[in-house]
Parts: structure tokens; C-alpha cells; sequence
């Protein structure tokens, strides 16, 4: 799959000493071989943003105190030398501004989620990208794994036939207890509306649950109600949430986002009806998927087995041999891997293959409008709202 022999140059805003999703970023856009890390403003703390830099191998010169000197230091660079694109990996609100000037300085964006902190902001972004023709990746890494592909690819074909009913989840315990009190770096911004944006844990995991939804079926809410709550006494955000979802084609959905699902580690899942059929997926068990039919039958299909064999999608981003967890890494890398890609066919004048995709702008905007929607709901007692 490997297009030409050009590595792709990465830089990277956020993600410093005592970040959790910087590190995985790194480890993920280098786990091909496709992308070198050239520079980054890691910290607003210069020392840490320093530090971090020494310990990537990168030269003082093009570690950065700021993201702003970062994009004004590189845009100078020969076109050779400068970065292909920008990582932004820090907490919410610091997506938007980073993102827009990356943009606007030509270089092409990949975004961790949610993709900024309002709608207002999303769209403007969607106009940036629009404009200026740069590629755009939102890490909504879990349509990343194989076995989710598959899924994608059965229901496009209609081999359970029609969608009737979509069941999400995704459950964690971490912030059980108000660990944001104690010091815990993670849980302090994801508390804070300043940093976070108007949802909690909706924002933060609901937004994955959502997009996972949409993605598999191929459908688009156009409405919801909402409930979110705040169980942990002095939380401001949400940390626990259930929406109810109704879909364009019809059917319907529930989507539960919780934060303080005591003893949880990350369990998502995602069930999906049709009239012949069902799915089920669990991203604690990635390399399995279980599907139901009308006539009682249960089959479990394995990621890399040739019986039942899986679809081309789900080949294209199976790594590794059959019996080999295909994990959190990889389907981060396999993100990275189809954007490099793109940027490789872009530099080259050639044609990207469509089916090396990842999420990008269209379901960052889909992402704050689904937030939005379930704040505005459940401000209002729990009431339809359209997307």
C-alpha cells in the first residue's frame, strides 16, 4: 500500500511530557515508516516543550514556545523542509485557533476530537479547509480498527438488511471520584468549561459513540433527546449521559456516554438491527465480530481468517496475522498511514484511492452539532431537537 518512497513530515501542537494522547499520536504516525516528526510547539511551558523535543531527537531550533512562532517559524522553511502537516493534539479549545492558522498557512491539519468547541467555529473551519484545499484528519481513531470496517462494509451492503436500531455505548470509571481535585492532569481540563467547551464526558467519549454510529450505519441523525448529568458533587460538565437517537432513514438509536461507570476501563460498543441481521461490536475484543440472524444462528468473524472472510475494507487495515490483537496503535496508525497516503497522492499528481479514507472535517461539524443538539436538549427537559 505504500505509495513512492517520500516521507510525509509531521509537526505537532501539544502533546508534551505528561500528555496521555500525544505519545500515541507519535507512536501511530510513525508505526509505517511514512511520516517523520520535523517540529513542534509541545507545551506552553517552554521547558516542557524543550524537554520533549530533546527527547524526539529534534534540533533546538525547531522546537517551539508557541504554536504561533511554530506555524510563522516553518511557513519560512523551504517548501522541502517544512512540515507536510500539523498534529494538534491539545486540549479543546486550543484546536480551533491552531487549526485555522495551520490552514491558512498551507499546511493540511490533523485534529484530535471534538473538533473545537462550538458549532460557530467548526463551520468556520469547514469554510478554511473549503478554501484553502487543504486535507484535514479528525482522529476519531476507532474507525480505524478492521473489524469496524467490515461492519461498515456488511451494512453498505445490505447483508442484514434494512437498519431498524442502533445501540451505543461507551463506559468508563475513571472519573468515579472528583480525581480533578487531586491534581489529575487528564481530569482538570476535561472538567473545565473554559478548556472542554460545553460538554463533559459527551464531548469527550459521546462524541466517538456518535460518530461510530453514523459511520457504520451510513446514516445521519436528524434528531435527538437528551439527558446528561453531573453525578459527582461540584462537577460542573457532564459526566454521564444518555440520548436517544432518530435517524433520516427512520430508525432509531440510544447512545450512552458515562464517565462514572464505576470499574469500566473503555468499554465501547456499538449494536446494529436490520431485518435480517444484527452486529455487535466491542472495541475491547477489536479483532471479533459477532453477527445475529433471523434463523437463531450466531457467527463470530475474526479479523485476518479467510473463513468467513472479511471484506476489502477491513483487509486494507488488517496488520497483523490472524490470533494478533489489532489495538488502540494501530487503528490510530491506520488513520495516519491512509493520511500520509493522501498527502503522498496529492504531492505526486496522482489519484487517492477513496477506500484509504479517515473522518475529516464533515464529521468534526457533524460532531459539535450532535453536541450542541444534546446540551440544548437536555437544558431544555429532555426535548427533541433537531440537528
Amino acid at each position: 500500500m505504500r505509495r513512492g518512497t517520500m516521507k510525509v513530515r509531521m509537526g505537532m501542537i501539544g502533546g508534551g511530557e505528561g500528555s496521555l494522547i500525544g505519545p500515541v499520536h507519535r507512536m501511530a504516525a510513525r508505526l509505517d515508516g511514512l511520516t517523520d516528526l520535523v517540529c513542534g510547539a509541545f507545551s506552553s511551558d517552554r521547558d516542557i516543550s524543550r524537554a520533549t523535543g530533546a527527547r524526539e531527537g529534534l534540533p533546538a531550533s525547531r522546537v517551539y514556545p508557541t504554536w504561533q512562532e511554530m506555524i510563522a517559524g516553518e511557513s519560512k522553511l523551504p517548501p522541502e523542509v517544512r512540515p507536510h502537516f500539523i498534529s494538534i493534539v491539545t486540549p479543546n479549545n486550543l484546536h480551533y485557533g491552531p487549526a485555522k492558522a495551520a490552514l491558512e498557512a498551507g499546511f493540511h491539519v490533523v485534529c484530535d476530537k471534538p473538533l473545537c468547541i462550538s458549532v460557530e467555529e467548526a463551520e468556520d473551519l469547514q469554510e478554511t479547509v473549503d478554501r484553502t484545499g487543504r486535507l484535514f484528519c479528525l482522529t476519531h481513531n476507532y474507525t480505524g480498527y478492521p473489524m469496524v470496517k467490515q461492519a461498515r462494509e456488511m451494512v453498505t451492503a445490505g447483508e442484514i438488511g434494512t437498519i431498524r436500531k442502533v445501540v451505543v455505548q461507551y463506559l468508563q470509571g475513571w472519573l468515579s471520584a472528583p480525581v480533578e481535585k487531586t491534581g489529575n492532569r487528564q481530569a482538570v481540563w476535561r472538567s473545565d468549561p473554559a478548556r472542554a467547551g460545553i460538554a463533559g464526558a459527551m464531548a469527550d467519549i459521546g462524541t466517538h459513540a456518535f460518530n461510530l454510529a453514523e459511520y457504520i450505519t451510513g446514516e445521519v441523525v436528524t434528531e435527538l433527546s437528551a439527558r446528561l448529568n453531573s453525578i459527582v458533587p461540584g462537577r460542573i460538565l457532564d459526566d454521564d449521559g444518555t440520548v436517544s437517537l432518530q435517524f433520516g432513514n427512520g430508525m432509531t438509536g440510544t447512545l450512552l456516554a458515562s464517565q462514572v461507570a464505576t470499574g469500566e476501563e473503555n468499554n465501547l460498543s456499538i449494536r446494529i438491527y436490520g431485518e435480517k441481521g444484527g452486529i455487535i461490536w466491542n472495541q475491547m475484543e477489536p479483532n471479533t465480530l459477532t453477527l445475529l440472524w433471523s434463523d437463531s444462528r450466531v457467527q463470530l468473524m475474526r479479523t485476518g481468517t479467510s473463513f468467513p472472510g472479511t471484506g476489502k475494507l477491513a483487509s486494507l487495515h488488517t496488520r497483523i496475522p490472524a490470533g494478533h490483537p489489532e489495538g488502540f496503535i494501530e487503528a490510530f496508525a491506520n488513520l495516519y498511514r491512509n493520511f500520509a497516503m493522501n498527502i503522498m497522492a496529492l504531492e505526486e499528481g496522482k489519484a487517492h484511492d477513496t477506500m484509504i479514507n479517515y473522518p475529516g472535517i464533515h464529521e468534526g461539524v457533524r460532531g459539535m452539532k450532535f453536541l450542541r443538539a444534546a446540551v440544548a436538549s437536555s437544558r431544555q427537559g429532555s426535548v427533541m431537537v433537531s440537528l
